[in-house]
């Protein structure tokens, strides 16, 4: 298949006049549409914003490649432009960007359509091909630079596969001086680019690579072990988690995946200086951070590696035991409220297992971010001495008094789990350094063997000594939620409603949500109260945009006004993230609307005494919540006060 198969001629545009990057997405997303590429126009260019507001897809050099992989693209295709003096994209080499390409890719989309897209990705990294893109005054000579430098580059593969296969001894002997992994979250363009650029500086210099992509048509180009172990060290140019457990002993420099596109003969230089940290062990260590990054930003990782981790097991089992209190309307006002008919039961007992994994799972994931899968086993068993509270007392008093003997253990709760996932990652890493000086003839017992067991018999140690006092300071906690009045219950539901839409799926919004799920976990009135808060301040910066663009129609373009009408469903799903294209194009104005608006709903939800058994849902689950009407009334004054700041203090738009 050819590029051009991908990209027609009514794909293409000359020497555009655009007068921001917003507008020339919206003329690339036109482009696509007059391809006949794509279902929902409004849908797709929302996940062409998200993915901006993740980082820009500009990589420097004059050139952008936005992209998104969606249900809203019916075919995979490409659109492209150049534009006249550039925009201004946020490229890393801050220069402005005149040359564009747009992918479009359908979910579940074939191998064969991503291989294209990313050979024409690593073609773009050739600046002779990209200046021959701009110099084209047609889009038919643009059409053919394209075809001609694929049909270049196949003749140079097929060369190069007929020297490997008439003197296949000696290619298996030249084995790469360094390897490399590069990896993006949507791995359908940065990859590539990073893995090409890589290539091309390691042969300038005089240096044999090996790259490994981890894109989205899977894992290309895999490093085997003899290629490993002859490396002098390993590159890992990635925006998500790489395994590095088959790098122990190596120099490995992880880094982001830009830095593989920007600076390949920094990275390259740092391995063969031997600058970069060792990879101890099987387990990330020092070389699994980035260099220079910041010790929040590391535990920061790692704790939301175990909060994603614990999302599913909480939102299911939160959901299914919310719907076994429903279902059991005889039950209600009795001891066996939830569980008093068999279907009560049955959900109940499901729920109910899966969210009790939620601990465990949390503390279990944050220990093998820090010290990959070594660490999980002790990292769950850390987290169930959390759940349950075991202690020094409880064994004293197992064989002597059960009853006793249960009465002793006391939860430790989210703060247990916490301390139980890092202390365990750590302590296996300190496992792993003081393995270091064993027989070589053990290597391969280390973390099959020695680190779960040790490192499960010390977090379980440790958790025997501690959990007495993260018991008392959960139940502390669980007495301040339950002896709140109505005034502080409605300030902390005004600071947790606001904190959803402060960064709308970042740090302050997952921190409010983990406060959530784990007040609600305590299984508290005052925790249900939390929750409801929480779920519907996250509802409301969707629900935001939705209003303003509806009705203050003269502040939006008409691409806003319809991209807007999805974040009703949005909203009323507790999908906070609907509103970031709008809060990435004017934070100025958007965020502060919103933060006051979910702060409002927040207030006046735990004001009207409003409970939710469910940790998720938004508006599809409001026939478990408690109070109803209340809690959809608190959203809706929310929402319209948010909409009313936002509108009133946007200028209005103006058409370019």
């Amino acid at each position: 298949m050819k590029i051009t198969d991908l990209l027609k001629p009514e794909g293409v545009r000359i020497g555009v006049t655009a007068s921001s990057r917003d507008d020339a997405i919206d003329q690339l997303v036109a482009l696509q549409v007059a391809s006949g590429n794509i279902a929902d126009e409004t849908a797709y260019k929302e996940a062409i914003m998200a993915r901006e507001a993740e980082f820009s897809t500009a990589v420097g050099d004059g050139i952008a490649i936005p992209h998104a992989k969606t249900s809203a693209v019916k075919q995979p295709g490409l659109a492209a432009m150049t534009i006249a003096d550039g925009v201004d994209w946020g490229a890393p080499d801050g220069g402005a960007s005149d040359l564009a390409f747009m992918i479009a890719a359908p979910e579940g989309e074939a191998n064969t359509h991503l291989a294209i897209l990313a050979q024409l990705s690593r073609l773009l990294m050739h600046q002779d091909f990209a200046d021959a893109l701009r110099a084209a005054k047609t889009p038919e000579e643009f059409l053919k630079v394209i075809d001609d430098a694929q049909a270049e580059k196949a003749a140079e593969e097929r060369a190069e596969a007929a020297t490997e296969a008439s003197d296949s001894a000696e290619s298996k002997c030249a084995l790469p001086d360094i390897v490399a992994i590069t990896a993006c979250p949507t791995g359908i363009a940065h990859t590539y680019m990073a893995a090409e650029n890589l290539e091309k500086k390691a042969t300038e210099m005089g240096v044999t690579i090996k790259v490994e992509t981890q894109g989205s048509a899977g894992a290309k180009n895999v490093l085997t072990a003899e290629e490993i172990a002859a490396a002098k060290g390993v590159i890992i140019a990635a925006d998500k988690n790489v395994e590095r457990s088959r790098f122990a002993g190596k120099q490995v420099l992880s880094t982001n995946v830009s830095a593989g596109i920007k600076e390949p003969e920094r990275l390259i230089d740092t391995i063969l200086n031997n600058e970069a940290p060792v990879q101890e062990g099987s387990a990330p260590a020092a070389a699994a951070e980035t260099k220079g990054e910041s010790g929040w930003s590391i535990i920061y990782k790692h704790l939301m590696n175990g909060v994603s981790h614990m999302l599913p097991f909480v939102i299911g089992g939160g959901i299914l035991t919310a719907i076994a209190f429903l279902v059991d309307q005889p039950g209600l006002g009795t001891a066996a409220y939830g569980s008093s008919i068999p279907a009560a039961a049955f959900f109940k007992t499901i729920g109910g297992e899966a969210f009790g994994l939620m601990l465990p799972v949390l503390a279990g994931f944050i220990a093998m971010s820090i010290a990959d899968r070594p660490g999980l086993a002790p990292g769950f068993v850390g987290g169930l001495f959390a759940k349950a509270g075991y202690s020094l007392a409880y064994v004293n008093l197992m064989m002597s008094d059960p009853d006793a003997a249960a009465a002793a253990c006391v939860s430790g709760g989210f703060i247990a789990a916490l301390f139980a996932g890092f202390a365990a990652g750590y302590m296996v890493l300190w496992l792993e350094k003081a393995c270091e000086k064993l027989p070589d003839s053990l290597e391969g017992i280390k973390p099959m063997l020695i680190y779960p067991l040790l490192g499960t018999l010390a977090i379980g140690a440790a958790m025997f000594v501690l959990n007495p006092i993260f018991g008392s300071i959960n139940t502390a906690l669980n007495n301040w939620l339950n002896g709140m009045g109505t005034t502080n219950i409605v300030l902390l539901g005004a600071v947790v409603g606001g904190m959803m839409s402060i960064d709308m799926g970042g740090p302050f919004n997952k921190a409010a949500y983990v406060f959530g799920t784990g007040a609600l976990a305590a299984g508290t009135a005052s925790g249900q109260v939390v929750m409801a808060s929480v779920m519907i301040g996250g509802m409301v910066p969707p629900l935001v945009i939705a209003l303003s663009t509806t009705f203050f129609k003269n502040k939006w373009s008409k691409a806003d006004r319809s991209a807007g009408l999805v974040n009703y469903i949005m909203g009323l799903s507790f999908i906070s993230e609907g509103a970031i294209p709008f809060a990435a194009a004017d934070p100025g104005h958007v965020l502060p609307s919103c933060i006051i608006g979910s702060a409002v709903a927040g207030a006046l939800s735990a004001f009207f005494g409003c409970t939710s058994p469910a940790p998720h849902g938004g508006a599809w689950v409001v026939a478990v919540i408690g109070n109803p009407a209340m809690w959809l009334l608190a959203g809706l004054i929310g929402s319209v006060v948010g909409a009313l700041i936002l509108s009133f203090w946007k200028k209005p738009y103006v058409e370019e």
